[in-house]
């Protein structure tokens, strides 16, 4: 009869550099989440400032605190700042919403981009502009649910063994190439004036954002972050896949679930409030998983990443290019090669990303 193994016991060097180790990962996420924070004020400063006219801090700061400042009450309070905060929160929105499903399916490659949720969003504003003549809030009203619906439409048709991973995607691009031929089909029978609104709406652009669009946005985000910032642990959990995660105790259907509402709602009132910004979510997460390294949830630093990406975005669409472009034509161009850089490695890597 065989005496029983003594089970393995933690010595204190070891108990130390587990903790050693866990104090090193939550003081590079700090550092990385306040970078990220201060680099986004400052860019958000910097959008406001910067124009045609040049307005200096105690300007832009009158504005913002209700004075009256010759010419930068105006052009400052009336069309920077709304463009500003609409870019930020679009950002943020898109970033968290694209972590969510990259961290979820555990691809980098499941982003909203991709998977056919804006593909779905775009193809519903097209036919709300060029085919039923809607208003604005129309449109919007429109992308959100059509946002919505295709993200369920694509969970109920991915749904056996959990619906997740590569399912998950391989349907939701499937999804994006109908969508996409829908758009094409709308735009071609588009009169000349509407084809114009409807590729300045799909290509996403924040020419005219204004508080309209800012405030449903910001209330939304009060409701959403919140929860979806709690549900991140069970997301990390999640990363270990879903047998891994219910044995830790996550319900793994219903936290799924939860988790597709809550990215959905953000990104479908970020596609209504400035379009579908190119490749906003598919960059964010990726990258800001890169920054933080293993030490937790990349969903809020991807919201910050994307907020400075779109501000950064826009001010390079207005002003550096020497034309004045659609910010979704700019975050294409970043977010194009990164694609093809992921699916080059992806062939030689065998299908794994």
């Amino acid at each position: 009869m065989t005496a029983p193994v003594a089970s393995p016991t933690a010595t204190p060097a070891t108990v130390q550099v587990v903790v050693a180790g866990r104090a090193r990962r939550a003081w590079r996420r700090r550092i990385v989440l306040g970078s990220l924070l201060t680099a986004v004020i400052v860019m958000y400063a910097v959008s406001l400032m910067v124009g045609q006219t040049f307005y200096s801090p105690a300007e832009v700061w009158g504005v913002i605190t209700g004075q009256t400042v010759p010419g930068a009450s105006f052009t400052v309070g009336e069309l920077r700042l709304p463009r500003a905060t609409v870019a930020l929160l679009t950002g943020l929105c898109f970033g968290m919403g694209g972590a969510v499903f990259q961290t979820m399916l555990r691809n980098p490659l499941a982003s909203p981009d991709i998977i056919g949720v804006n593909a779905g969003a775009s193809a519903a504003a097209v036919i709300g502009i060029v085919f039923l003549s809607l208003s604005e809030g129309g449109i919007s009203l429109l992308a959100t649910v059509a946002a919505l619906a295709t993200a369920l439409m694509i969970y109920l048709l991915a749904f056996k063994d959990g619906g997740a991973g590569a399912r998950f995607i391989l349907i939701g691009i499937g999804v994006a190439a109908i969508f996409n031929s829908v758009v094409s089909y709308v735009l071609s029978r588009a009169a000349e004036w509407d084809l114009q609104a409807a590729m300045r709406w799909i290509t996403g652009n924040l020419n005219g954002a204004s508080w309209d669009q800012a405030i449903p946005l910001a209330l939304t985000m009060v409701v959403v972050v919140p929860a979806l910032l709690w549900l991140t642990r069970d997301l990390e959990l999640m990363r270990l896949g879903d047998e891994a995660a219910a044995a830790l105790g996550v319900p793994v259907e219903r936290r799924r679930v939860l988790l597709i509402i809550a990215a959905v709602a953000l990104l479908a009132f970020a596609t209504a409030a400035a379009g579908p910004i190119s490749f906003v979510a598919f960059l964010s997460g990726p990258i800001a998983a890169r920054m933080i390294g293993p030490a937790g949830s990349p969903v809020l630093a991807a919201g910050l990443f994307g907020s400075l990406l779109v501000l950064v975005a826009d001010l390079t669409a207005q002003y550096l290019l020497g034309i004045r472009l659609p910010v979704g034509v700019v975050t294409g161009v970043l977010g194009a090669p990164y694609l093809i850089f992921l699916l080059i490695r992806s062939s030689r890597s065998g299908g794994s990303l």
